[in-house]
């Protein structure tokens, strides 16, 4: 019996006991191994910097250089084997393209000469007498400099010297003073080329050139249907929510509708032979097909999810009441945006250096061409890493501040004396104890979307040689695949940022708590809390859906003088993004919120020794929830029990 005694204590010690959850009572650093990993890398990205500054021609990316090599705006030194570099061009500080409307690029190089001018032709010239006039006029010569402007109409071979006629309107861009030609064909060959893309990049140019105004007007309306929704939810009612819908609902059909018709206009247009039509209508058909998928989709969901609406209308109040006791959550996204924007800005800049890094080498006609150092294309995949995982620990920086703040506001016991500061006590805890585990996080995510990036490049690759169907349909599973698990680490990563703000804990015990708790306390107001996220991704498809009908109707217009089928498909595509940074506040709080809630549960009973954290009204609305759960399974099981009835045998 005494063998028996131990056993038994020895099998109870063997189990593990399990973790206490401790909101915001005990707080230490996390994941200081990934951290210094992360320092580490950025060291590296560091070094790519400064030898981008050092290696890498920064003024002839900002000012530009000629075919000879000389810096537009600078006085230059000569390079040994080319006459016509070492010029001073302290005057000249606009570059020139002879032949911007016909650049090809060979070799890796583009064919056309390129000039430094003292200012570029903003009229067409159509012959070499008025060239020579603009160069007498203007003091702006536009052939090469050893033919003197007196000789542009004298020599015969002067053609071969000075731009191809007709020479487009030009004007300069702003801050690398490169003269852009102004005609939408011409500007959609010219910026192709140099990006090197000809195929697709030409038709999305031409149609961003030929109608800029109208995708500027739609990205402002964008812009402001984004705000109109985010305050929409702000103060939403039930009645607000009946609108909502109905408006889904009408933009939806509105929009299939519209597409369908200009597909079926299309066809029976005349002018239907033009490769502008014939462009439009394909991707019309496209828009059409996934537009009409996408809109039986949505309303099969609205009808299975219509009776949530009231519960769903309860639970999105609370959560604007967990943001009004830090009501400049709703500015996080565009302090998130500013620092995006300003790395992105930084990146590309660092890309380009990285891109001049090269040695002077004299080829034919005494032109110079510089060649990449050894070893940069490494460089650029390191960088490549750099921007996905630092603009992901940005977006991570954002969840954990937003949950943070919703943690700090929730536990705390005098619901009519909030904290002070909440966003602000949210980021010192952040900055102080757990950015390893924000770089343990989107280092995850930067795991998944390298191969994926790499499967895509493999997929588009297969699919440009025409063979290989079976490798092609592999590696299109795989990006699903890769996508699908994208998708699952982001809400695991969101669950296990609010579990470190809650507990203090690192990482990987985080997800494992959240999960279990979660999976534990699923019952209670699951499907309410994912409708609520379905009504937050309908407002993103709202302001989608009224920014295509406009762009419909303004580009409908002038459908035989652009392809605007792929324009609309970018500003579709930027209507969604912008919407998506509004509106993911509420996602995040929603989300943060309701595991709040299960621990809350897990660790209190209301009783008088240890009540709940939740406040009365959140509290009735949980028994609501409840209250309708019960109903529920007592008609289910008493369903079952009828059926059990008739089938006993007497």
């Amino acid at each position: 019996m005494q063998c028996l005694g131990a056993e038994h204590l020895d099998s109870a010690e063997r189990i593990p006991t399990q973790r206490q959850w401790r909101p915001q009572i005990y707080r230490k650093c996390t994941d200081t191994a990934w951290l210094f990993l992360f320092f580490l890398f950025w060291t590296g990205l560091a070094f790519i910097m400064g030898y981008s500054v050092a290696a890498g021609a920064t003024g002839r990316l900002l000012f530009g250089y000629d075919s000879f090599g000389n810096v537009c705006g600078k006085k230059n030194s000569p390079i040994e084997g080319a006459p016509l570099s070492g010029q001073d061009m302290t005057q000249k500080k606009h570059v020139f393209f002879m032949n911007s409307c016909n650049l090809e690029v060979k070799d890796v190089r583009l064919s056309s000469t390129v000039l430094c001018v003292s200012s570029c032709p903003e009229e067409q010239l159509d012959t070499l007498e008025e060239v020579q006039l603009f160069a007498n006029t203007s003091g702006s010569f536009l052939c090469v400099y050893n033919l003197n402007s007196f000789n542009y109409t004298q020599i015969p071979n002067a053609d071969l010297l000075c731009p191809r006629l007709p020479v487009p309107p030009s004007k300069s861009f702003p801050l690398f003073n490169r003269c852009i030609p102004q005609t939408p064909e011409c500007y959609s060959l010219f910026a192709s080329v140099l990006i090197n893309d000809a195929d697709s990049l030409h038709r999305i140019l031409s149609g961003i050139m030929s109608g800029r105004d109208t995708v500027l007007g739609l990205c402002i309306l964008a812009f402001a249907l984004s705000l109109a929704m985010m305050f929409t939810f702000r103060f939403i009612t039930t009645l607000l929510v009946h609108i909502f819908i109905a408006l889904i609902v009408l933009g939806l059909l509105f929009v299939c509708g519209v597409l369908w018709w200009l597909y079926y206009d299309y066809t029976d247009d005349l002018s239907i032979e033009l490769d502008t039509e014939r462009e439009n209508m394909k991707c019309l058909l496209g828009f059409a097909i996934v537009s009409t998928v996408i809109t039986a989709v949505l309303l099969i969901l609205i009808y299975v999810l219509r009776k949530r609406i009231k519960l769903t209308v309860e639970l999105l109040q609370v959560t604007n009441k967990a943001i009004s006791s830090s009501p400049f959550l709703l500015l996080q996204p565009l302090w998130t945006f500013a620092i995006l924007i300003f790395f992105w800005v930084l990146w590309v800049a660092v890309l380009l250096s990285l891109g001049t890094a090269g040695a002077a080498q004299v080829i034919e006609g005494g032109q110079v061409e510089y060649k990449p150092l050894s070893g940069i294309r490494y460089m650029w995949w390191y960088h490549l890493i750099g921007l996905i995982w630092t603009s992901e620990f940005i977006l991570a920086c954002q969840q954990m501040t937003v949950a943070g703040t919703v943690v700090t506001c929730y536990f705390n016991r005098n619901k009519s004396d909030p904290p002070d500061r909440p966003i602000l006590s949210s980021l010192s805890i952040l900055f102080c104890y757990h950015q390893g585990t924000v770089v343990k996080g989107s280092f995850l995510i930067t795991a998944v979307r390298i191969p994926r990036a790499v499967l895509m490049y493999v997929y588009n690759t297969l699919k440009e040689k025409q063979d290989g169907a079976l490798s092609r349909c592999v590696s299109q599973c795989c990006c699903c695949c890769f996508w699908c698990l994208d998708k699952g680490l982001h809400h695991l990563n969101q669950n296990a940022y609010t579990t470190t703000a809650i507990n203090g804990t690192d990482f990987c015990t985080s997800a494992k708590d959240a999960l279990k708790l979660l999976s534990k306390n699923s019952s209670h107001f699951t499907s309410v809390n994912c409708f609520g996220d379905f009504i937050i991704f309908l407002g993103k498809v709202l302001v989608v859906c009224f920014t295509v009908f406009g762009g419909l109707m303004a580009f409908n217009y002038h459908r035989v003088l652009q392809v605007w089928a792929i324009p609309l498909l970018l500003v579709a595509f930027f209507a969604y993004l912008v919407a998506h940074s509004f509106l993911s506040v509420f996602e995040t709080v929603l989300d943060a919120l309701f595991l709040c809630f299960a621990v809350d549960l897990e660790t209190n009973d209301g009783s008088s020794e240890k009540p709940y954290f939740m406040d009365q009204e959140f509290l009735d609305f949980v028994k609501r929830i409840n209250k309708l759960n019960t109903r529920a399974q007592r008609n289910k099981n008493s369903l079952t029990s009828e059926e059990g009835t008739e089938l006993r045998p007497l």
